[in-house]
């Protein structure tokens, strides 16, 4: 279990951004030493604290304290042209120092860049070896745009334990994972020494925690237990204030009811009074009014405290009920006919036929070629040849939207509107706002730059743009769509995608994501 001297502390910590937006108000929290979850909403600001806690974003006000170095491992790993396996594992420097004093080429800087690792490569291939990532000493080497996502992912988290900093962030770490490339993140999980914060949706992963951390609403909740135990407790606990609403709702209509019949008996003796006093001299008759409308204004100002009150108690018990928004997607219908051949996937030399609005699941390891696939299937220019032999994959229509893993077809330097206007430039602005209200993209985050995005709002607008092109598609390429959605977000997803009339060809290494969509057929890499 965690320690009781944290890690990291986050004290009245603000942090908003230059549009003026408010990602973290006064947050108060924690982290002990141990594993922890960290939780959330898409949009919660899970990424941005993490940012914050490893100095790439500075709070607006508020402190942050950390007992030791931090390491992280980002949502989205951004490879650059000549990244190698080394630059993954973040040992480039020393290891080109390592090799020039080997090779007696070195000089007094690169003897002090070296230091004491003299056994960096056998280091490097037992930690690559160790944490499933199928690669050894000979790939440090290797261009890491060669790898799959979850090698890439592997060969990070290998490199945050070579490094061996005493506090770990791991945002979204088995997004591209197979299921054996997953088994060895949990086990290097469960062995972990030191600080370990884990950001995720996946709930197989958060089972592997001491403490589970959800960021909601601008606070921070702490449970000492798994995520699982986590919603039991938090499915009690709104049990309990859907009662306590339900029991305020029926006090507040009884005072509402009071109140009206203390009208009516109060507006009934007034019609009684004003009869009686046409038989009664003028001064005693103006006396009894008078009293009459004192105690019918106490009366009032009763009745109207009460109800006040009863309506407050609600509204009270209403703010601790959880009322999540999820996006709501509609996508347009293509026309696609039964009979229409939309693509073909050919696997070792057999092939397979998409034809009219099919489902099909590509499925296989973690560097088998999966997104290389795909990218022949839409026709990225400088697609490679497919490294499976007798592989490969051509689409029968022009109409094809791709939505690939990584995500990287938003311009990070052009607002949310601009990236979604591109796909459809005919339609009013006001339309588009519209329309990305549904993906819970509003107000000032439409205005807002694609780079400052939380990855769950990058996938949102990124789907966004392929549910606005007009005309809309007739084959839906997905590659890992559920990467950084939450729960309630994937349910909406499936939603979508099983009322899609159109063709689909979906990666995922998302079993339960994948038995929802109503498959009519899987193509296995191996």
């Amino acid at each position: 279990m965690p320690a009781t001297t944290p890690s990291v502390v986050l004290h009245d910590v603000t942090f908003t951004w230059p549009d003026g937006s408010v990602a973290l108000d006064h947050l108060t929290t924690a982290f002990g030493r141990g594993r922890t979850g960290l939780v959330g909403r898409n949009g919660a600001g899970k990424s941005t604290l993490v940012r914050l806690v490893t100095g790439q974003l500075h709070p607006t006000s508020g402190s942050i304290r950390t007992t030791g170095p931090v390491d992280l491992l980002p949502q989205r790993l951004a490879a650059r042209p000549g990244d190698t396996v080394a630059d993954l594992l973040g040992i480039r420097p020393t290891l080109t120092a390592l090799r020039a004093v080997l090779a007696g080429t070195a000089s007094a800087e690169e003897f002090e860049v070296v230091g004491d690792d003299w056994d960096l490569e056998e280091r490097a291939a037992a930690a690559l070896a160790g944490a499933g990532t199928g690669l050894d000493g000979d790939d440090l080497d290797r261009p890491a745009t060669t790898l799959s996502g979850g090698q890439a992912v592997l060969a990070a988290v290998a490199g945050i334990r070579l490094r061996g900093r005493p506090i770990a962030f791991l945002d979204e770490p088995t997004n591209n994972l197979d299921r054996r490339a997953r088994a060895a993140l949990l086990d290097l999980v469960d062995n972990w020494d030191g600080t370990l914060v884990l950001v995720s949706h996946d709930r197989e992963l958060l089972e592997h925690v001491d403490e589970t951390v959800e960021l909601r609403g601008g606070t921070a909740t702490v449970f000492g237990g798994t995520f699982s135990a986590f919603e039991e407790h938090l499915a009690v606990q709104q049990a309990a204030v859907e009662r306590e609403v339900r029991v305020a709702e029926q006090r507040h209509r009884a005072e509402q009811r009071q109140r009206i019949e203390a009208e009516t008996t109060i507006a009934r003796r007034a019609r009684a009074g004003a009869r009686a006093g046409r038989s009664m001299p003028k001064i005693l008759a103006n006396e009894l009014r008078k009293q009459a409308e004192q105690t019918a204004g106490r009366l009032r100002v009763a009745h109207a405290s009460a109800e006040s009150g009863a309506l407050a108690s609600v509204r009270e018990a209403e703010l601790r009920l959880r009322d999540d928004e999820a996006i709501h997607v509609a996508l347009p219908d293509p026309d696609v006919p039964a009979a229409r051949r939309i693509a073909a996937l050919t696997v070792h030399g057999r092939e397979t036929v998409v034809q009219g609005p099919e489902r099909i699941a590509v499925v296989g390891d973690n560097g088998v070629g999966k997104s290389t696939l795909l990218e022949q299937l839409v026709g990225v220019p400088g697609a490679r040849e497919h490294p499976l032999p007798g592989t490969a994959a051509v689409s029968f229509v022009d109409r094809v939207a791709y939505l690939p893993q990584r995500k990287d077809t938003l311009d990070d330097g052009a607002t949310v509107l601009d990236n979604v206007r591109r796909a459809a430039p005919h339609v009013p602005d006001a339309e588009v706002r519209n329309r990305l209200a549904r993906f819970l993209v509003r107000g000032d985050t439409v205005d807002r730059v694609a780079g400052a995005l939380s990855g769950g709002e990058r996938f949102r607008v990124a789907l966004a743009t392929l549910v606005l092109a007009d005309p809309p598609p007739q084959l839906l390429v997905l590659d890992e769509p559920t990467n950084d959605l939450d729960l309630t977000s994937v349910d909406q997803l499936v939603a979508a995608l099983r009322a899609y009339r159109g063709a689909l060809v979906v990666v995922s290494h998302d079993e339960a994501f994948l038995d929802r969509l109503d498959l009519t057929g899987r193509v296995a890499l191996s």
